[in-house]
């Protein structure tokens, strides 16, 4: 498991509030729905690099990329 960072986040009642209503609607807690809603757009804006399936490919990348 991936540890998580934790921090503060102060944020409006009303964003909150509406937040808190669309995690309801989507079966999510508050803190799941931010954390979906940030990676959507890190993804859509390709800021999130793929996650590698095992080890072995992230070897086999290194060593790719060392031969060239």
């Amino acid at each position: 498991m991936v540890a998580a960072k934790k921090f503060v986040l102060r944020i409006d009642d009303k964003m909150y509030a509406a937040l808190e209503k669309w995690a309801a609607d989507e079966f999510r807690s508050v803190n799941g729905q931010i954390e979906w809603i940030i990676q959507q757009q890190l993804k859509s804006t390709n800021r999130l690099l793929p996650k590698l399936r095992d080890e072995k490919e992230i070897s086999s990348e290194i060593t790719t990329h060392s031969e060239d």
